[in-house]
């Protein structure tokens, strides 16, 4: 059976393991600019002295206000390109594939003058109420995720993820909570998605991976549930997408913040129906810092990937202290080898 030290093969991506440093964002942009910072040189680059198989960079948006605040990452420019290659070129020193995960907040941008959305509905009575895009401007949000993916090949990153989760601008065009629209972005609510996949797809290798973050079901009146995920991912595979990163929640209350609770491994059974249902690789992710339990999932075939998050805030070296801890394969770098 596989383990969590196994590697794994992505197209022409062969990761050294199975763990994945899930996005989070680090709030931590220099001024308004969007810019990464000696910040994300050293907060990336510890986790790949740490073992971790796939980094994949936080949420990093196609345009200043996509932002979820003015102090997100951006790659909105080559200046933004050129400061990214540092921090690949430290993380494949030391061993680590690394992606970056590019997005834009739509409605749940806070610090953008007017947020755009696909229907004038706020997030809450917290958040502004967006403007409606027009069929014009959306051709144009395409072109800007085009664009970043462009950027992101040129800077090195070796795969790149689409965030169509946690109520952001993907994820709000195909919830029917999200969007009312009538006009062929409302009656087909995946052909934002697709379109920007299909941009995405003309600008990276074919040998790239393409991930897509995505909400499973969502817990909201209204929203779509995990039959209807299934749907519209096995539409996102066929336009192109090769792995599912396979999230909940976002449009009502989070999953790890409402239902169904925050119990270790919740989103794993998702995962693994979105898994069989397409028969494609998936990743799986929310609350499996506990890594017995991470290699379970991966021995018990419910998802190809483990992706820990605040396990990897709290310690950069989890992937090597999971190893020890499973008796596996350590990798470690050779001056921390008399630490195992």
């Amino acid at each position: 059976m596989p383990n969590l030290m196994d590697s794994f093969q992505l197209k022409e991506l062969t990761l050294k393991n199975r763990v994945v440093m899930s996005p989070m964002c680090q709030y931590s942009a220099t001024g308004k600019d969007g810019m990464p910072t000696d910040w994300h040189l050293h907060h990336y680059t510890s986790r790949a002295i740490g073992g971790v198989g796939l980094i994949i960079v936080e949420m990093t948006n196609v345009e200043p206000n996509g932002r979820i605040s003015d102090y997100c990452l951006g790659l909105w420019s080559d200046a933004h390109r050129d400061a990214f290659k540092p921090i690949v070129d430290a993380a494949h020193q030391y061993g680590a594939k690394i992606a970056i995960q590019i997005a834009h907040a739509g409605r749940k941008a806070e610090d953008a003058p007017e947020p755009v959305a696909p229907s004038a509905q706020a997030f809450d009575e917290t958040y502004k109420t967006p403007r409606a895009l027009s069929e014009n401007e959306i051709a144009e949000m395409v072109q800007t995720f085009k664009a970043a993916a462009r950027r992101a090949v040129e800077a090195g990153f070796d795969a790149i993820e689409l965030h169509g989760a946690h109520g952001y601008l993907i994820h709000q065009f195909l919830s029917p909570y999200t969007n009312t629209r009538t006009d062929r972005y409302g009656k087909d609510r995946t052909l934002f998605a697709k379109e920007v996949i299909r941009a995405v797809k003309s600008v990276i290798p074919d040998s790239m991976p393409l991930l897509m973050r995505i909400s499973a079901t969502e817990y909201v009146d209204g929203g779509y549930d995990i039959e209807e995920a299934i749907r519209f991912s096995q539409i996102l595979k066929d336009e192109g997408v090769d792995v599912f990163d396979v999230s909940s929640g976002g449009e009502g209350p989070i999953g790890s913040r409402g239902l169904p609770g925050s119990h270790a491994g919740y989103q794993t059974p998702l995962a693994k129906q979105i898994k069989q249902a397409l028969s494609v690789p998936v990743i799986a992710v929310g609350r499996l810092e506990n890594p017995v339990l991470a290699n379970a999932v991966i021995g018990n075939e419910e998802a190809d990937l483990v992706a820990v998050g605040r396990g990897l805030l709290a310690n950069p070296y989890w992937a090597l202290g999971a190893a020890s801890e499973l008796q596996l394969p350590v990798e470690a770098p050779t001056q921390y080898k008399a630490g195992f």
